[in-house]
């Protein structure tokens, strides 16, 4: 949970701009959006299954050279 104190002399346009970074930083976004459609468990597994393909690709890809 994301609590805001309001500061001595801080404008309400501050305190919102200050809310919505603690908002994002804290997940709560992304979270909702995770959450605002119900997604079955075979479908969570096979996009986990593709991130982690594709993580292992990126790991046995050689380096790419530099041209200079």
């Amino acid at each position: 949970m994301v609590k805001l104190r309001l500061r001595d002399n801080e404008s309400v346009n501050e305190a919102v701009r200050r809310f919505r970074k603690l908002v994002e930083h804290a997940g709560v976004k992304k979270e909702m959006r995770k959450r605002e459609f119900y997604e079955k468990p075979s479908d969570i597994r096979r996009r986990d299954r593709r991130r982690a393909e594709m993580r292992a690709r990126r790991a046995n890809q050689p380096p790419e050279l530099e041209a200079t």
